[in-house]
């Protein structure tokens, strides 16, 4: 009996770390015990490798099996740790005559010996490619997910039988490549209304045509059944599509929670979060005891959607603050911290009051100022000081529901806020800048210069409207976003008061 080694892998947060499976077969007692950290699942790991091996016609030694997982500081959690661990015993007990130090295997068994889907195979290959692995075993229903990265190669394997034969050479298994048409044809599914079927609300689509452009946040106020929902739940349309470094990092975090189907394991359309206002703070921002994504994560690179966001727990909204700011939220607990990423766009929308008709000229609210005047400081002046956008939705009058005039389309929208974004592109090429909504003042005071009348102008509207620091900054960048759609080189007075009139926080 020798002592085997097994390469696989374990995610913390978004990222891969290397996991070394001992197996030691020693005289004793049949038993098979777990060390290094072990979860449940883990530990469950000794009843499934042995009906597995059983059923696939191998044998368990009937002495003391000790499996020790490397590094033995580290938590070790779910069942993607089952192959290595029947890979090493079938090595240490000389069924198996295969060097295991030059790849990386990852998957969970059936009793019958078949391999399952694991969470998070996408970081884990792109750490064994990042670490020099030239070869990943996985399981069939993985293999799509991980041949995403590339310069590796994946073999799939449906039972471990099947990759004991093709580990002695008896039964080769051929290397799964993606094919670029494959890679065209993953697609998020959603379900998005076009533009040109929302009737009226003109003003607002404005806002959001330059939300998307730019990517800045908005709030959207007005009475129930103005079309607030419809609205945001239509801009993913405007927006374009991420590049293949965007897809990749939202893929991986799909990867990690568990929500890539089957059938299309990357996402290519930025993604569009709508949580209900009863989630936790948890599920909004991450966490947990081994801390995991949370919505604000998977809107990375997309869009957050709060409906009803004064209903929400106030102490989940100001969570929101920092990764607002800072395009990351960092989630602590004793035993370390993880960072995930939270680039996302905030859509928000609300009703002005508790009844929710007191900006409604047809219908009349019943609520008093001093509930009204509750209702809105629900939201707290440090969060509203992080949205860029400030838009009232009033009632659509009944004669432009019937208007049969066609209306501007998604697509022809889109196109401008596409070109819009090229400029933006060329104008932050070489740093991590994507948008002009994640601008420093460095880069506002190099791309956003003003002439003396629009600086007096400017310097008026701060004082009238007792702007913050922030919100002066973020006049320039709405400013900068709407000479982009108007392929203007400098900002003029036109765009200027467009912008500062997003500013007025409009929710009566």
């Amino acid at each position: 009996m020798t002592i085997a080694k097994v390469n696989t892998a374990a995610v913390v947060g978004l990222e891969g770390h290397l996991i070394e499976v001992e197996v030691d077969i020693s005289s004793g007692l049949p038993s098979i015990t777990v060390v290094g950290l072990p979860d449940a699942a883990v530990q469950e790991a000794k009843e499934r490798v042995r009906a597995a091996i059983r059923n696939s016609n191998y044998v368990v030694p009937r002495r003391r099996v000790t499996i020790n997982l490397a590094p033995a500081d580290l938590k070790k959690e779910g069942p993607g740790y089952d192959l290595p661990i029947a890979l090493g015993i079938l090595i240490s007990s000389e069924q198996l005559n295969y060097d295991a130090s030059k790849a990386l295997f990852l998957g969970e068994l059936s009793l019958d010996g078949s391999l399952r889907h694991t969470h998070g195979i996408l970081p884990m290959v792109a750490f064994a490619q990042k670490r020099g692995f030239p070869q990943v075993f996985v399981s069939s229903a993985d293999v799509k997910e991980a041949a995403l990265i590339e310069e590796i190669e994946v073999i799939p394997a449906n039972s471990l039988a099947e990759l004991v034969a093709h580990l002695r050479g008896d039964i080769p298994i051929q290397p799964y490549v993606l094919d670029s048409a494959s890679r065209a044809n993953m697609v998020l599914e959603s379900n998005v209304t076009d533009f040109s079927e929302i009737k009226g609300q003109q003003h607002v689509k404005r806002a959001l045509e330059i939300c998307a452009a730019g990517g800045h946040n908005i709030l959207m106020s007005g009475p129930p059944g103005s079309g607030k929902t419809m609205m945001a739940r239509s801009l993913p349309s405007l927006l374009p599509l991420m590049s293949a470094e965007e897809a990749l990092d939202v893929s991986k975090i799909y990867s990690v929670s568990g929500l890539l189907p089957s059938d299309s394991p990357s996402v290519v359309q930025r993604p569009f979060r709508a949580p209900h206002y009863t989630i936790s703070h948890a599920g909004l921002v991450g966490g947990g005891r081994n801390p995991k994504p949370g919505e604000i994560t998977l809107s990375h690179h997309g869009v957050l959607f709060l409906d009803e966001l004064a209903e929400f727990d106030r102490s989940a909204l100001e969570a929101l603050r920092q990764p607002l700011e800072d395009k990351i939220v960092t989630i602590s607990r004793a035993q370390g911290s993880v960072t995930f990423p939270a680039n996302f766009t905030l859509v928000a929308a609300m009703n002005p009051c508790p009844c929710g008709y007191h900006s409604d000229d047809t219908r009349v609210c019943r609520c008093s100022s001093g509930e009204i005047s509750r209702y809105q400081k629900k939201i707290s002046g440090p969060l509203l000081d992080r949205i860029d956008i400030f838009t009232a939705v009033p009632p659509v009058e009944y004669q432009k529901l019937f208007d049969q005039t066609p209306l501007e389309s998604s697509k022809e929208i889109r196109s401008r806020v596409e070109a819009s974004r090229q400029i933006q592109q060329q104008r932050f090429k070489g740093t991590s800048i994507s948008c002009n909504a994640a601008m420093s003042p460095v880069e506002i005071r190099k791309f956003c210069q003003l002439s003396s009348y629009n600086q007096q102008l400017l310097r008026t509207a701060t004082k009238q409207l007792l702007l913050s620091a922030r919100s002066f900054h973020r006049i320039f960048k709405l400013s900068r976003t709407i000479a982009d759609l108007e392929n203007a080189a400098e900002i003029e007075t036109s765009h200027l008061t467009e912008a500062i009139q997003y500013r007025a926080r409009t929710m009566e």
